[in-house]
């Protein structure tokens, strides 16, 4: 049946005019909520929302939960970027985006179900909210909600993240592959998903028959900020003897990584001629002390667009099975990594390798 036809087809079962179908279909506002719910029921059942254009949103109101720190620039850049790709990809069209600061741990329940609940929210995406009664309850009002670097452990919430384990797992395969076996891993593990990032660091030194040592290889703080990691890393270095400094170091951000060379250089080292440093984030620093920095590009500006189209597909398909979309880094190569002098490199089959403030994601 064609095109026009079924659009009929859909105004006769809804009881709506060809023109409101169209609207509808289109991504317009100006319907009403019955006449939009009825239309989208009848064209859902006739096959048609299957074909609307990925950039027609099947809604027009949708809620963005966020810790608070994600809507200020200063405090959670990663988050805060995330956002922005949700307001630019939805720029062209008819739709409003709404916000709501609730904790990541201890959430206002009560605020959640009067935001998620109103007649003005469509739809919803929560970004890094870890608390699994905000999931639980999303699943229960059964809109449409997309999760954003969070997981939904009873599965019955879609979700996009950025894959940490696969990430934290290549960061580290790079840095062996490049000859270093002394690495020291700069992280902060506030949230399950740095844990699984770490999970993909041991992955890569298990491969390489590498033993893991927490207390040779891993230096843990509280935040992202630089001068932790600096303190952190130096009172480190304190307790070594030169001989036994580490040949890298990988941390987990890009303001991480700048406190690490800080340290470095306030040791007397050299980067990368002494020490390398990567970093597992590259947006927020192209140079650190006139060093531009190798880092894996975590996925952030895509997320919001990603989470996005996951909405769509869910209204679109409301009895598909859930999915948690994990999106993968990308290698951006700058001049503070280089092999160790003096040691011979070994690399396994060959490969192509085509925060903020005291907070982050």
């Amino acid at each position: 049946m064609g095109g026009k036809l079924k659009i009929k087809e859909i105004a006769l079962k809804a009881g709506v005019s060809i023109s409101t179908v169209s609207r509808v279909l289109a991504g317009k506002a100006n319907t009403s909520a019955w006449s939009r719910q009825r239309v989208l029921e009848c064209a859902r059942s006739s096959g048609v929302l299957e074909n609307v254009p990925a950039d027609s949103f099947l809604f027009h109101n949708v809620t963005v939960f966020a810790p608070r720190r994600a809507f200020d620039l200063r405090a959670d850049i990663f988050y805060y970027k995330v956002i922005q790709g949700i307001r630019d990809a939805v720029a062209r069209n008819e739709v409003h985006v709404a916000y709501c600061a609730i904790e990541e741990n201890d959430a206002d329940v009560p605020l959640f179900l009067k935001k998620l609940g109103a007649s003005s929210c469509d739809a919803a995406i929560i970004i890094g909210i870890d608390d699994p009664r905000v999931h639980a309850l999303a699943a229960d009002l059964g809109k449409p909600c997309v999760l954003v670097n969070c997981d939904d452990d009873g599965m019955r919430l879609d979700a996009v993240s950025p894959d940490h384990r696969m990430i934290g797992r290549f960061s580290a395969t790079y840095l062996i592959e490049h000859g270093h076996r002394d690495i020291l891993t700069l992280m902060c593990l506030r949230r399950a998903t740095m844990e699984r990032r770490l999970n993909g660091i041991h992955e890569a030194f298990a491969a390489h028959n590498i033993a893991f040592d927490d207390n040779r290889h891993l230096i843990t703080t509280t935040g992202f900020a630089a001068e932790e990691a600096r303190e952190a890393l130096a009172a480190h270095l304190a307790g070594l003897d030169r001989g036994h400094y580490p040949t890298a170091i990988l941390a987990g951000g890009d303001f991480m990584a700048s406190g690490a060379i800080a340290a470095l250089l306030g040791a007397g080292l050299a980067i990368p001629g002494d020490v390398s440093v990567m970093s597992m984030d590259g947006f927020n620093l192209a140079e650190i002390h006139d060093i531009p920095l190798t880092a894996v590009h975590v996925p952030r500006d895509e997320l919001g667009a990603e989470a996005l189209r996951l909405l769509q597909q869910r209204i679109a398909s409301p009895g598909a099975l859930f999915r948690h979309l994990l999106l993968g880094g990308r290698l951006c190569i700058g001049n503070s990594v280089k092999r160790p002098a003096g040691r011979k490199v070994r690399t396994p089959g060959g490969r192509n390798h085509g925060l903020y403030g005291n907070l982050a994601g």
